[in-house]
């Protein structure tokens, strides 16, 4: 069969039915319900002939990982997706977990978080081996558990012998190309002033009013060492939690008193070329000049990295990688027009297990997925169009890297 024969062998109905019944697992991150998920995971690919494994994530957790083996001399081909997911929030009108679909959608929580890309690379596959296609290269699909930790997932099968010549990661990009994307570090600044009855506030060293100064300060950043214009464009400082009253214990029930401490959360995107050190080090600048102007104010930063889960590092490849091609001439294939590459903001924003690929492995990958506009939201949801059109980008992107057995 020809590509284009293999297109029209998509069984559409099929690739939306598994997808709706990924879905129906209530796959919440580090609960039983994900553990089920990367089991029935292992035993869907366990059906198509691949060689299967569910790999140990520490916390008693599984990634589900198979492999089709090539007959040789072909590029092997990576896929990479999640399969925990957030939990429900307020405001859907539909069934989180029916998997509901209509003349345009397919609803569900993770669905474009991102069930429906790791449905689209499980559904290419089979529709190569169900028509009898043989390739040189391996394939190998990956679902991990974990992302949202970190990506503690991708980095035990890493570390567990996972690899491969090129990758794709398929978390939700509205099927753009994306060559690059932040690095996500999570901190912690502890403010401590001293406190005064409001008598006397002119004595004091009010936390709240330092940290009010500070806020603008880091959500305004650009961190030094930004090599382009496009690794400034994904640079983004954000505080995104706030507690001040008195002392650690945070005391809330005496508002006369000047607050004399303040503990602020929050998280700094970075680019390729930047460090977790340098960043650090802009930080702990705006807190030294913070405290020459509250005299008396005392700061403390920390590295959330060290202290609770891995920091997500920055990805980066060039477009002119070998992978990015394919899946730019896959997805000129499937709609007669040129595929968005590059820096994708919003999606560049977001961390991904494709940076600890890069980072640890040295692998060239992209990510692109279906879903995006809808991510993260009630009724969270993806376009039919999107997830199909998906499945058949990564069906000739499997072709190419890997590369069919001549008849």
């Amino acid at each position: 069969m020809n590509s284009q024969q293999l297109l029209a062998a998509v069984d559409d109905d099929y690739c939306l039915n598994f997808l709706a019944r990924m879905v129906q697992h209530k796959s919440y991150s580090q609960t039983d319900g994900e553990r089920k998920l990367a089991e029935y995971m292992a035993s869907q690919m366990q059906m198509l002939g691949l060689e299967t494994q569910l790999q140990p994530v520490p916390g008693e957790r599984l990634n589900a990982i198979g492999t089709l083996r090539g007959e040789g001399s072909g590029h092997s081909l990576l896929f990479n997706g999640h399969l925990d997911t957030n939990p429900v929030t307020e405001g859907w009108t539909v069934d989180p977990w029916e998997g509901k679909i209509d003349d345009e959608f397919i609803y569900g929580i993770g669905v474009s978080n991102m069930k429906a890309g790791d449905a689209a690379y499980f559904c290419a596959l089979k529709t190569l081996i169900d028509n009898g296609v043989k390739l040189k290269g391996d394939v190998i699909l990956t679902y991990v558990v974990g992302e949202l930790q970190g990506g503690i997932g991708t980095i035990a099968a890493i570390e567990q012998g996972i690899k491969a010549d090129y990758f794709i990661n398929s978390e939700p990009t509205d099927v753009q190309a994306m060559t690059m994307h932040a690095g996500s570090l999570m901190f912690t600044i502890e403010l401590t002033g001293d406190t005064r009855h409001l008598s006397k506030r002119e004595e004091a060293v009010d936390a709240i009013q330092a940290a009010i100064r500070l806020i603008p300060q880091i959500n305004n950043i650009t961190f030094t060492g930004a090599e382009t214009d496009d690794h400034r464009k994904i640079n983004r400082g954000h505080i995104g939690t706030i507690h001040g009253a008195l002392g650690r214990d945070l005391e809330e029930w005496r508002p006369p008193q000047v607050a004399d401490f303040v503990r602020l959360s929050g998280s700094a995107r970075f680019a390729p070329g930047q460090t977790v050190d340098t960043v650090l080090a802009d930080l702990q600048a705006l807190l030294d000049n913070l405290c020459r102007e509250f005299p008396g104010l005392q700061a403390e930063l920390f590295d959330d990295g060290k202290r609770h889960r891995p920091t997500m590092l920055p990805f980066e490849v060039s477009p002119e990688s070998p992978i990015v091609k394919a899946v730019n001439r896959a997805y000129q294939t499937v709609r007669g027009e040129q595929q968005p590459t590059g820096v994708i903001t919003p999606p560049a924003f977001y961390g991904t297990d494709a940076a600890h690929f890069f980072q640890m492995l040295g692998m060239e990958g992209v990510v692109c997925g279906p879903g995006g506009k809808f991510n993260t939201m009630p009724d969270e949801r993806v376009h039919i169009k999107d997830f199909l059109d998906t499945v058949r980008v990564y069906l000739l992107a499997i072709l190419e890297i890997c590369q069919p057995v001549e008849a």
